[in-house]
């Protein structure tokens, strides 16, 4: 089976309907919407690859804080 091209015509006007879009919906619709996204995505995550974004999430906020607080220390 081929794979089927898609009309660039279509594409744009699909890209800039989304952009469009997105410019007037406010931060919290914004959010609200990423939120049903992730959502969704983790429903179709094993609970291992959750687990392990979570610890990588985790990880990554710890990492932020300690610097911030060597930032401080350096300052002080």
């Amino acid at each position: 089976m081929g794979a089927k091209k898609k009309n660039p015509n279509a594409v744009a006007l699909g890209s800039r309907g989304g952009k469009a879009r997105a410019e007037r919906l406010s931060a919290d619709q914004l959010s609200a919407i990423g939120k049903k996204g992730a959502k969704a995505r983790l429903q179709h995550l094993s609970a291992a690859k959750r687990e392990q974004i979570a610890r990588n999430a985790a990880a990554a906020r710890w990492s932020k804080a300690g610097s911030r607080r060597n930032d401080e220390k350096q300052e002080g």
